[in-house]
């Protein structure tokens, strides 16, 4: 017999037909009401047992998390809750667990307690609901770009370069650690290593985006990215997804319109798709809010957030207007900031980005046009000399969203800054030879996926978005 999906059982009405179900135990009680997931959907369905009929053996094998299959009559629920439940002919254990060892009781336990249990912690409501909504994001990032014209792009994980010039990366070398030969100068002698020179596990797949944007217009790349930054914040993994498109031809006003398009439609994918998931994870924020100090607490509950970025435009604002707007402000004249803002070119941090994003614009903003001095090598100059086409678009609650630029197009102004900067041209040849050979404005940007999925779940900690999270002395599972 075909098996259904709790999801299609609960949202159908043929009503006395028999049904077959295959899932996980969630509680049963009173010997009689089982409550069965199999992960289609945060609900559960309810399963009636005649207990006078079902040997006893049978009953006590019904426990929390045990798999079992059900056969039995879809009929209209006489209980609060739900619409339909199954009325138990035939049920088969397929896998037994063991009460008095299974860690995920059905009690509240907390994200720590859950993350030292990783593997199980997908059983639980929360983590449930998220994983399928970073599902339907996931979805709905690849389902924007290729209705739009984009090409999906595979860049390297295993890369010679350093896009972001910030050297926290993870060394790749096949040498034993124990006897790694040395050259001349008494330093590792990496072109005896595999792939005959130093090379790491990548931060970003921009450069090599660019390269390909330059021949076939519009492409994106979607994948994992790794940085060995020693941090143990709620914002930060060593191992991390991030999705970059690159334009050819799109200046920086076009990158800041892609950007605030994408973040809409991926958004609003997931309120039409994820209600189910995205009400329970909004009920779950309200409870947790009302236990912060009143002055704490979110203004707009979960949905509510979610709709306003979807359905509102971006506040567009430059550093110099943003600078002069913090500079004046309250908090900053009253010595509230952690980080004064004192002197123009300062990096903008979290704080100073909510500020603005949920205290004077009270919308989503894009800054733009930011010091050079803080920005990275590949962004175009202004011609003022001291800003860059830079862009960044800032959330409620989670400051920078997304990362952005106009790249630096013209050969000589960008081999100028590599040599401010140090950056060798032998390393990137490659990537000057696309502005050697017709060369063009191009833009792109890019967005920490996990981060998207913060905003998106109104979790607290980015080590609860992803799988297997992986961070400072932590690579278990």
């Amino acid at each position: 017999m075909k098996r259904s999906s709790v999801k299609e059982l609960l949202h159908s009405d043929k009503f006395l037909q028999e049904v077959h179900v295959k899932g996980w135990v969630r509680t049963f009680r009173s010997n009689r009401f089982i409550a069965l997931n199999d992960g289609s959907t945060i609900n559960n369905i309810q399963c009636v047992v005649d207990f006078e009929n079902t040997e006893e053996e049978l009953l006590k094998r019904i426990t929390t998390s045990a798999a079992v299959s059900i056969t039995g009559t879809l009929t209209e629920s006489q209980g609060k809750g739900q619409s339909v439940e199954i009325t138990v002919t035939k049920l088969e254990i397929l896998g037994d667990s063991n009460p008095d060892e299974y860690p995920i009781q059905p009690k509240k336990h907390s994200l720590e307690f859950l993350r030292e249990n990783a593997h199980l912690r997908i059983r639980t409501n929360t983590f449930s609901a998220v994983m399928r909504v970073r599902s339907a994001l996931s979805f709905g990032v690849h389902k924007y770009f290729q209705e739009n014209g984009f090409n999906y792009v595979n860049t390297p994980i295993i890369t010679g370069s350093d896009a972001e010039g910030a050297g926290e990366m993870f060394h790749v070398s096949n040498f034993d650690t124990n006897k790694a030969p040395l050259n001349e100068a008494g330093e590792i002698d990496y072109t005896q290593d595999f792939f005959g020179k130093e090379t790491n596990l990548t931060v970003s797949g921009q450069l090599e985006a660019e390269t390909y944007a330059m021949a076939l217009g519009k492409v994106y790349t979607f994948g994992p990215t790794f940085r060995a930054e020693n941090s143990n914040t709620t914002r930060h993994l060593a191992e991390f997804w991030m999705i970059e498109p690159e334009v050819a031809f799109n200046d920086l006003d076009a990158n800041m319109d892609l950007s605030e398009d994408f973040i809409k439609s991926v958004l609003g994918y997931v309120l039409e798709n994820c209600k189910d998931d995205l009400a329970f994870l909004d009920n779950r924020l309200t409870q947790e809010e009302k236990t912060k100090p009143q002055a704490e607490r979110s203004e707009m509950g979960l949905i509510e957030k979610l709709n306003f970025v979807a359905n509102n435009n971006f506040k567009r604002v430059s550093y110099t207007e943003a600078f002069e707007i913090l500079r004046n402000c309250k908090p900053n004249k009253k010595k509230k900031f952690q980080f004064p803002i004192t002197e123009w070119g300062v990096d903008l941090q979290s704080e100073h980005e909510r500020y603005l994003v949920e205290k004077h614009f009270k919308c989503p903003v894009i800054l733009f046009d930011y010091p050079a001095t803080i920005k990275a090598f590949y962004m175009r100059l202004n011609d003022d000399g001291k800003t860059v086409r830079a862009m960044d678009v800032l959330f409620p609650g989670i400051g920078e969203m997304v990362g952005g630029s106009q790249r630096e197009e013209r050969l000589d102004v960008l081999k100028a800054k590599m040599a401010d900067l140090n950056i060798d041209e032998e390393e990137l040849w490659w990537y000057l030879d696309t502005r050697k050979f017709g060369t063009a404005v191009h833009s792109g940007f890019g967005l920490g996926f996990e981060r998207l999925v913060l905003f998106t779940t109104g979790m607290s900690n980015i080590r609860d978005v992803i799988p297997f999270p992986r961070t400072p002395q932590n690579a278990e599972f």
